[in-house]
């Protein structure tokens, strides 16, 4: 059993974080979704509240995904997705599992570069924040010091709440599947892409995103995918959703009302 929040009613919708994050990433669109779907934001395996497996990957954690959906009964939900959870929700679609995919920047679009870039700025920004985490509260307690921290996951890092900001850093610093699922990325792949022409999807990626950036796998994600929808977040970052609420639930809404 994986921990979630579920709330709503409709069809449902499954909402899969990224690495070194939680299902609270999602709150602000869940109010957004929950009037029309039943929504279901999960924690992984080894993140948030949920229980480490003994081996940690992005496949471990599909698999993982695929038999909660079994044991809630969950036949076919909307799926959406960011980072990681991105290319989970997409594999899940490629076997079948989802009636729709949205995937917000989601990992393995990427050049060899590219992922190594990924894996190295994560993993020293958690060293990071590990070595400085008595001093967080005062540096995340400023705009330039959530700028500097937070820049690779947000836009506009500077206008995120502190409490936020320390919740986000606590949760990747005290994720015991960071290590082992960043690790992973170097086999992470998109497994199915043709299957994923017969159901709608949509990839979403914000301009200001750094960390798997905008300019380049985005354009590759075009390319693998080119049955999908394709949006730019204007002035959003990896992880959108406090950057752009509206506009993520707008982009959610529209992919799941295309399975009609």
């Amino acid at each position: 059993m994986l921990n979630h929040h579920r709330v709503g009613r409709g069809e449902p919708l499954v909402l899969v974080h990224g690495v070194g994050s939680r299902w609270q990433v999602w709150e602000p669109v869940i109010e957004r979704l929950a009037g029309r779907f039943d929504v279901v934001a999960v924690d992984l395996p080894g993140f948030g509240e949920s229980r480490m497996l003994e081996r940690t990957t992005v496949d471990e954690l599909t698999d993982a995904l695929a038999a909660f959906l079994v044991e809630q009964g969950l036949d076919r939900p909307h799926l959406a997705g960011n980072s990681m959870g991105g290319l989970i929700s997409l594999n899940l679609g490629g076997r079948g599992l989802a009636r729709s995919v949205t995937a917000f920047s989601p990992i393995g679009f990427w050049s060899r570069a590219g992922r190594i870039w990924c894996q190295q700025a994560l993993g020293r920004s958690k060293d990071l924040a590990l070595l400085t985490r008595p001093a967080l509260p005062t540096i995340l307690g400023t705009a330039a010091g959530r700028t500097a921290f937070l820049g690779l996951v947000f836009g506009r890092a500077w206008a995120v709440r502190t409490r936020i900001a320390l919740d986000t850093a606590d949760g990747a610093m005290d994720s015991p599947g960071f290590s082992p699922a960043l690790a992973s990325f170097d086999q992470a792949r998109l497994q199915d892409a043709g299957r994923l022409a017969r159901i709608p999807v949509t990839i979403a990626w914000g301009n200001r995103d750094i960390l798997l950036t905008y300019a380049t796998q985005s354009r590759r994600a075009r390319t693998r995918l080119p049955h999908a929808r394709h949006h730019t977040l204007q002035g959003s970052g990896h992880t959108p959703f406090y950057d752009d609420p509206p506009g993520c639930a707008k982009i959610l809404l529209e992919t799941t009302e295309r399975s009609l």
